[in-house]
């Protein structure tokens, strides 16, 4: 992500270079970039969250820099939390004005990025371009009677009511047969709302994987509610930190990445940002690492119907190597 900001700033292509930014190094190169473009005569706007814990004199005096080297500085909406991660470029291409975008799950700090586990998208997709139009405007010009967004899942005003009702067409799809299926990865699940509509969507028959690390507020095993429910924590190498959703939809799958936990904290009062992941390269690599975790035996331990955790240990013949290894070696082999 550092690299793809640095040849933005050189670019001379480019036209405008806007990020959010959320928690970043003392001696970050982002910030050098970012005022590198600047100087190069790009338009760069930076929307920067005051209230990073444990970040917030840093980022304040980023915020004091930026603006005296004359950088667009913003602090996002009033009363929500900005904990979106995403890089927005504007370039002139041969063929026209093209955007280009990384949004990801984690912060860009380069120290938090050596231990934890985050994913990130970088995207062309004109769609996706015009809805991080729509979310910077939102950003730096505050409110507005609506936003019309197409492909993006933006907190606070869409990503739980969409989240709600795929969880419940799950349900409807197991009732024609379909078989349902829910697997979601996130560091929390804690929201009331989609911790119940989980539950239901058990009831109905949908098998669901919750690979959650931290706090869970669902039980799963408990006759009538969630038999069909199975939750485990990863802890190891890294810190997980990324997030998946990912939904069989009668066949025609869904996978999203978001940097929002399922926490109404996040869903309901910061501006979070999920995005569709539609390349099947890309589904098949979240396929791939969702699956991995799941059979892990090594750093799994598995939530009972009490909410007390077991340790899983790997049984004879089954892989006694942690997701991590899998996926450092899966990583190295690409």
């Amino acid at each position: 992500m550092e690299r793809f900001i640095k040849e933005a700033s050189l670019d001379p292509k480019v036209l405008a270079v806007k990020m959010t930014l959320y928690r970043t190094a003392e001696q970050s190169r982002v910030i050098q970039y970012l005022i590198d473009a600047a100087q190069n005569g790009k338009q760069v706007a930076v929307v920067v969250e005051l209230k990073a814990r444990f970040d917030e004199s840093a980022n304040i005096r980023w915020a004091r820099y930026l603006e005296e080297v004359g950088i667009h500085v913003t602090y996002g909406v009033v009363d929500l939390k900005t904990h979106s991660k995403v890089v927005f470029v504007v370039r002139k291409d041969f063929d026209g004005l093209h955007r280009y975008a990384h949004i990801g799950t984690g912060n860009y700090h380069a120290g938090t990025a050596r231990g934890y586990s985050d994913l990130g998208l970088f995207t062309c997709d004109s769609v996706i371009g015009s809805d991080l139009t729509e979310l910077f405007n939102y950003l730096t010009t505050g409110y507005t009677l609506t936003r019309n967004y197409k492909k993006l899942l933006p907190c606070p005003y869409v990503l739980k009511k969409k989240l709600l009702e795929k969880i419940s067409r799950e349900g409807k799809l197991q009732a024609e047969g379909k078989q349902g299926l829910i697997q979601l990865k996130t560091n929390a699940l804690e929201d009331k709302d989609i911790t119940r509509a989980l539950y239901q969507a058990s009831q109905a028959g949908v098998h669901i994987d919750l690979i959650v690390r931290d706090s869970c507020r669902l039980r799963p095993g408990i006759p009538g509610l969630s038999e069909n429910v199975h939750v485990i924590s990863i802890v190891g190498r890294f810190l997980e930190h990324s997030r998946i959703f990912y939904f069989r939809n009668g066949g025609n799958e869904e996978y999203f990445i978001s940097s929002a936990d399922l926490m109404k904290r996040n869903l309901e009062s910061r501006v979070e940002v999920c995005t569709p992941v539609e390349s099947p390269r890309l589904q098949a690599l979240l396929r791939e690492m969702i699956d991995i975790q799941l059979n892990d035996r090594h750093s799994c331990w598995q939530m009972q119907s009490d909410g007390s955790y077991v340790k899983l240990q790997a049984q004879p013949g089954e892989d006694t190597r942690s997701s991590f290894e899998h996926l450092i070696k899966n990583a190295d082999v690409s």
